[in-house]
This record gives structure tokens, C-alpha cells and sequence, in this order.
């Protein structure tokens, strides 16, 4: 007998359940409570139907369209949707005329357009003398810069609207409603953890597409009990954790011969990097990739308590170039004993570790509005720029201004040893933590 699906006779779920679920009314919606919630402009436009053109901008799966649905259910306008993806001048023209003559008689027309960062201009300037003229009420949806991707004239006659990324919690808070949303999976009760839950709307980095297709794999992939979906405990860890792991039996060598190569040096064992080095050699090994693989050393192992060691490493990686086999061996000898008996410290690699750790539990971050650049006008009306403080004005070349994302501000990555060189960051670095010390409260 052929398994069944969740989905079967039921030609309504065919879509992704992020399309099954999403919000008609402001109720359902979740997240951007700085435009939608109680009071605030756009929410007071839609509900009033008062709406004038305007551009959602934000990141993926963050609302845009689903504002559109919204708007698409309160409006009493003719609502038109199509996608800049698949549509040209000649549909944009026809839909234009309709229209036009709509607004002969008294009927308001509104337009929304996925990713209108996609027309070209165009396609653009083909909108404008019907935004002009009042015929149409253009929405459009971007995930790009408006500044950068739609023309100034037509962005002029835009309101624009900026969408913040989800948040973990606003993320959680979907998924609940999902879950209780009869739409979402008919006749079946899904069983997951909150912990998978929380660890979809970690991984989902504040897309909400992203949470809820995830969502949608984990419970096609469930037990299936009658009437009943079980997401098993870790589970997801092959859905969202899953590694592309390179393996090659006959090249398992090469890879040990590396491993002990860098290992050797990184011990400061000179002799036992050259013979490992000189194994590789003689077994026809690309200079070249043992080269690189110095660098990547001088920068991991030694860091900065070598300056030079990086620079040495990358002459080495260029005279291999110049020279070839087997000549260059003898500089790639030079480098190895220079990296083996020189000082470590891998402060460098760790700082970049830890940074990495942060980035991926975080996700994106916005970067401060004082240390944004603003080329444009409408850059300055989003404070793009705002309270930045120049260093060089500074007698000392520091200033109080934060550009640290705010979540994250006090998270320290770069612990300086006192090996070589590198004292005299780990002095500078207490300088400047503890001139804030003394300003920053200022």
C-alpha cells in the first residue's frame, strides 16, 4: 500500500505553509510593532483605508507581503498583485490603462509589487505618470536599499516603510500561532518540543518563510500516529545542523601529513615540521597548497606577537609562484623553521572564533544608526549618520560613540597575550578600555 501524506485530498494545503497561515488581519500578524501596532501610522492608514503609495523595505521574510494581504482584505480599492520577476512593460501598461479608467469613475486602484527591486528603469518610469496622476496606489515590496534600487522620482512620491528583521521571541510566537492555526496541518495534532521550537526560530535568523517551512519539514518528517504528528527529540539536528563533511579515503594521508606538519610547528618542534614538511614535498605535493597553509598559520598560530610573520609567509607563497619545484623548497624550509621558533599566540584566531559564535546565535545585527554611512536624502530622514564622532577631531583618536550593535554591547573577543610583539597590543588594548572607563559616562 502506497504511504499516505498529510497532505493528501486536501488541495488547499497544497501551498507552503507559509502561505496556509498567513495573517488576514493585524491580529494574526507578528512583529513590526513600530508600524502596525496600536496608534501607529501605517496601521492607522490601512484600518482607515487612507492609503497613498509606499515602499515595504526589509529583510527577507520579515512581512511585506503579508501587509499587502492585509491591506488586500480592508481595502475597498481594486487590489492588483504581480511579481517584477515575471511581468514587463506591456502588462505593466494594460493594468496602468485599467486603472486609469477605474479612476474615470470613481474606483482607486492599488498595485502591489514583489521585489520591485527587480524592474529595471523602464519599467520604473512606465508607473510614475499614473502615481502622478492619482490612478494608482503603488505598494511595493523590496528587500533592497530603495535609495540604491528604485528611481528618485518615483521613491520621491513614496512613503517608505522600513521592516525590522523578526526576533527570536516574535519568531517563537509565529510558530505557536501556526501550530494552532487550523489551516496549518487539518486533522492532525503536531507534537514538538519547545526547545525544537526555539531551535527553528534560532535558525530561521528573523525569517519567518524560513521558521515555517522548517517548521513544515519537521512535521512531514515526524512519526505519524492516526491523527497524530510526533517531532522526535534532535530530530532537527540533521534538518538545520547538517554539515558537508569531505572525506577521501586514498587522500587520508595528505590530510594527516598537513595536520602534522602544522602541529609540529605549532609545538615549536623545528625538526619535526622540516621532516614533515620535506614528506610532503617528496610525495608531489603542490608547493603551493603547503604555501597557503603557511600563511593560514602565521596568522592563526602566531598572530600578532609576530608581525612579521605573516608578511614572511606570504614572500614565501609568492616566491613558490615565481619559482616552483624544487627550488622553492628551500624557502618553504625558511618559513616552517621561522614559524616553529618563533613566538604564539592564537588571540587573533580566537577572537574571530568568538565573533563567529556571536554572529551565528544573533544573526544580523542592524548596525547602529550613528556609524551608518548616509549618501542619500532619504538615508538622513532615517538618521543614517546621526551623533557619529570623527577619532581624528580627537586629541587621543577616541571617542565615546558606541559601534557595537546594541545586544551586543560588552562582548569581548580579542584577549592579547604577552608573547613577542604582542604585549604591546595587550597595553594599547588596556589603554583605550580604560580611557571609556573614564568617558563614556561623561
Amino acid at each position: 500500500m502506497k504511504q499516505g501524506s498529510l497532505f493528501d485530498d486536501q488541495a488547499q494545503q497544497n501551498s507552503p505553509l507559509a502561505n496556509r497561515v498567513r495573517p488576514t488581519d493585524f491580529d494574526e500578524f507578528t512583529g513590526q510593532e513600530h508600524l502596525i501596532g496600536k496608534g501607529k501610522i501605517l496601521r492607522d492608514l490601512i484600518d482607515q483605508d487612507k492609503l497613498s503609495s509606499m515602499i515595504f523595505w526589509g529583510p527577507p521574510g520579515v512581512g511585506k507581503t503579508t501587509l499587502a494581504e492585509i491591506i488586500a482584505h480592508k481595502t475597498k480599492s481594486q487590489f492588483i498583485t504581480f511579481s517584477a520577476v515575471t511581468s514587463g512593460i506591456k502588462e505593466i501598461r494594460q493594468i496602468m490603462q485599467e486603472a486609469e479608467e477605474n479612476r474615470e469613475i470613481g474606483q482607486r486602484t492599488v498595485v502591489f509589487i514583489d521585489e520591485i527591486h527587480r524592474f529595471n528603469k523602464a519599467q520604473q518610469d512606465a508607473f510614475l505618470p499614473f502615481v502622478e496622476r492619482g490612478s494608482i496606489i503603488l505598494i511595493g515590496a523590496t528587500t533592497e536599499n530603495p535609495s540604491f534600487e528604485i528611481n528618485s522620482a518615483l521613491l520621491s512620491r513614496c512613503k517608505v516603510f522600513v521592516l525590522h528583521q523578526l526576533t527570536v521571541s516574535d519568531i517563537l510566537e509565529l510558530l505557536h500561532n501556526a501550530l494552532k492555526n487550523p489551516e496549518a496541518f487539518p486533522d492532525y495534532q503536531v507534537e514538538i518540543s519547545e526547545s525544537d521550537l526555539k531551535m527553528i526560530a534560532e535558525f530561521a535568523n528573523g525569517d519567518a518563510r524560513t521558521a515555517l517551512n522548517t517548521l513544515e519539514m519537521a512535521v512531514l518528517n515526524g512519526n505519524r500516529k492516526i491523527d497524530k504528528v510526533e517531532v522526535e527529540e534532535g530530530a532537527l539536528d540533521q534538518q538545520i545542523n547538517t554539515k558537508s563533511l569531505r572525506y577521501d579515503k586514498k587522500g587520508e594521508e595528505h590530510y594527516n601529513i598537513i595536520s602534522a606538519l602544522h602541529k609540529s610547528m605549532r609545538n615549536s618542534d623545528v625538526d619535526a615540521a622540516v621532516y614533515w614538511l620535506d614528506r610532503m614535498l617528496e610525495g608531489g605535493e603542490d608547493p603551493i597548497y603547503i604555501a597557503r597553509r603557511l600563511v593560514r598559520f602565521a596568522s592563526e598560530d602566531v598572530g600578532l606577537a609576530d608581525t612579521r610573520a605573516l608578511s614572511l609567509a606570504v614572500d614565501v607563497f609568492q616566491a613558490c609562484q615565481f619559482i616552483g619545484m624544487p627550488e622553492c623548497n628551500v624557502h618553504l624550509a625558511e618559513c616552517v623553521i621561522y614559524l616553529s621558533l618563533g613566538p604564539k599566540s592564537n588571540a587573533v584566531y580566537e577572537a574571530i572564533s568568538k565573533a563567529k559564535v556571536d554572529v551565528k546565535k544573533t544573526g544580523n545585527e542592524p548596525v547602529p544608526l550613528q556609524i551608518r554611512n548616509a549618501p542619500t536624502k532619504l538615508m538622513k530622514e532615517l538618521d543614517y549618520g546621526k551623533d557619529y564622532q570623527y577619532a581624528h577631531n580627537t586629541a587621543e583618536k577616541l571617542t565615546s560613540m558606541k559601534t557595537m550593535p546594541p545586544d551586543l554591547e560588552g562582548h569581548e573577543y580579542y584577549f592579547p597575550t604577552t608573547q613577542g610583539n604582542e604585549e604591546r597590543f595587550k597595553q594599547r588594548l588596556e589603554y583605550i578600555k580604560e580611557w571609556h572607563k573614564r568617558h563614556d559616562q561623561e
